[in-house]
């Protein structure tokens, strides 16, 4: 029907029933999104990513996998990784090592993050994971708090180079979020809609500063379903003045873009009106996103996920959406171009011990 494939949707179990069989062959389905409910085990999860190849073998497998709070993976083998805030903890810490020692260490110690992360879900069949978190520490986010680096934008920006290279490492892409920054407001998108009152000059400058400095670097980013009311009435994630005249036009950036989940209560609220999960997909892909995610809503009989499926495939042969071969290209490109290492290989490699070792 289309040569572009932007939603990814969730399952609801430890394995693939018909249903999700049906909706991942859908030729809008792009990908897919793991949560801790889908997982057992090592075993069940590869078994499961593997069902889900065996479906399309283009599906991009992702998860949420950041350390600290934000993993999904947590037993039978999977580190433990630290929040980003240790990373920038280190950063300040030089010790008896001289100026400038606290971050070197902090730098390799964010590469070998990168490498742990990435390695070991790929060894479980998992394509990619939404990090790194670029927001800035301002203390004054719950939802954000010790997922964000630093405070300082070039802090965040060289620690998540490094994460990024540990990624590349283990043949992982990578997602800059939420930009131009969830840091600075209070409300958690999850559950309202956060207004962010500065100007775009103050928020260039700062919390949106390490999406042009790791432009060459990064290979997606995901907006905050945030408003800006200086810049628009839209959050950025809705916005074309957001992510085509700023991110794409002005900061050069020419990576996939993910609209951040369309189910959270700051997607379902756009010039004011409550929307339903085809019309803010609609607006999404419109304003400039690639992909569109829609999580949590396979959950009972999955009404939620063949809406969206069903509404957006009208809304193509109605000519109200045009399918993107740009976009698709973007999405093809997250998929890893390397073969993944074997769990029980990885274990015994010098390179993964090494990296261990140095996690804070």
């Amino acid at each position: 029907m289309t040569e572009h494939a932007p939603i990814v949707l969730d399952i609801a179990g430890t394995a693939l029933s018909a249903a999700d069989r049906r909706r991942l062959a859908h030729p809008l389905t792009g990908g897919v999104i793991l949560f801790a409910r889908n997982w057992e085990t090592r075993a069940q999860l590869l078994e499961l990513t593997s069902a889900i190849k065996a479906v399309r073998a283009d599906l991009l497998v992702c998860v949420d996998h950041e350390g600290g709070r934000v993993q999904r993976f947590r037993s039978d083998g999977f580190t433990h990784l630290p929040p980003m805030l240790a990373l920038g903890k280190m950063w300040m810490k030089d010790g008896k090592g001289g100026p400038g020692s606290g971050a070197m260490r902090a730098t390799n110690a964010a590469t070998a993050a990168g490498y742990v992360l990435g390695s070991e879900l790929r060894a479980c069949g998992v394509d990619f994971s939404f990090t790194p978190v670029l927001d800035l520490d301002w203390g004054e986010s719950a939802v954000i708090g010790d997922r964000a680096f630093h405070r300082d934008p070039r802090v965040v920006t060289l620690l998540a180079k490094g994460l990024m290279h540990g990624l590349l490492q283990a043949g992982m892409a990578n997602c800059g979020k939420h930009f131009p920054g969830h840091g600075f407001v209070q409300a958690d998108s999850h559950t309202e809609v956060p207004v962010d009152p500065r100007s775009l000059k103050a928020i260039l400058q700062d919390d949106a500063a390490p999406y042009p400095w790791l432009r060459s670097t990064l290979t997606s980013v995901m907006p905050a379903h945030v408003i800006y009311p200086k810049v628009d009435r839209r959050p950025a994630g809705f916005s074309r003045k957001w992510l085509q005249d700023i991110l794409r036009t002005q900061l050069g950036f020419d990576g996939a873009i993910f609209s951040d989940d369309l189910s959270m209560e700051g997607a379902r609220r756009i010039d004011g009106k409550l929307v339903g999960y085809t019309e803010a997909a609609v607006v999404a892909l419109q304003a400039g996103c690639d992909l569109v995610l829609l999580c949590n809503q396979s959950l009972g009989d999955g009404a939620a996920v063949d809406e969206l499926l069903d509404g957006l495939a009208q809304q193509h042969r109605q000519g109200l959406w045009q399918p993107s071969a740009d976009s698709e290209a973007r999405r093809v490109a997250l998929l890893p171009q390397t073969l993944p290492q074997a769990w029980d290989d990885l274990m015994f490699q010098p390179a993964y011990q090494q990296a261990l070792e140095m996690l804070p």
